[in-house]
């Protein structure tokens, strides 16, 4: 997985948050990258047409919207082999997070991801480390359990490197490009609070893909093939 949003990354320029942009979407180069990611989740077809006729006629506002950071992580898991019933691709970071939640309270045991509070775990690599760009934002990972199924604007990242004082996470459609950012630590490794205006932090999935045996459902009912 790490190896493929890596990829990913250098394929797009090495593009970093703390840079000036150098390669974006509307660049007719990187078409068919931003086509892959819609390719990997459910509600493709419809900004695929889209944005092909904007293709054929010239159009300078290639893949503009809607907004493909959610149909990225779902290309780099796919791609990574991860089953669809253990991370449902989605063009909605919400989708794939309520799956990713609700797995973890029903089989906390046999989730793939596990959610933690941002105070609670230090982010390591393989984690997804997720934000809410709301003006009212959630403070927990609990609070979207309840707030299930609402729309929200999220975004989620992939972690790369973690480092003393910070961790570098992967992420699409951030400045119109597949873009590494840097996310400050306290002495422990924990998230900081984003800088005002900055999207705010409510979870830090654990990723725990090929550390658990097989799914073994309690019965024929429940469990990953329901």
């Amino acid at each position: 997985m790490l190896r493929i949003a890596q990829a990913e990354w250098v394929d797009w320029g090495r593009q970093t948050s703390e840079a000036p942009p150098a390669s974006v979407e509307s660049d007719p180069y990187n078409f068919p990258r931003v086509l892959a990611y819609w390719r990997a989740v459910p509600e493709g077809a419809e900004p695929i047409a889209r944005n092909r006729a904007r293709f054929r006629a010239g159009d300078p506002n290639l893949w503009r919207e809607p907004a493909w950071s959610a149909a990225f992580i779902s290309y780099v898991m796919r791609g990574a082999g991860v089953d669809a019933r253990e991370f449902p691709p989605s063009a909605a970071h919400g989708t794939y997070v309520d799956a990713l939640i609700g797995d973890a309270l029903r089989f906390p045991g046999l989730a793939p991801f596990m959610p933690y509070e941002v105070a609670e775990r230090a982010p390591q690599l393989g984690d997804l480390v997720c934000a809410d760009r709301s003006s009212s934002p959630l403070a927990s990972w609990r609070d979207r359990a309840a707030d299930r199924g609402r729309f929200r604007p999220m975004h989620c990242d992939i972690v790369v490197r973690v480092e003393p004082g910070a961790v570098h996470a992967i992420g699409g459609n951030i400045r119109d490009a597949v873009t590494l950012s840097r996310f400050a630590t306290d002495a422990s490794g924990r998230l900081l609070p984003r800088g005002r205006g900055q999207p705010t932090w409510f979870a830090v999935l654990e990723n725990r893909l090929g550390r658990l045996p097989p799914w073994s459902s309690p019965s024929r009912n429940e469990g990953p093939t329901s």
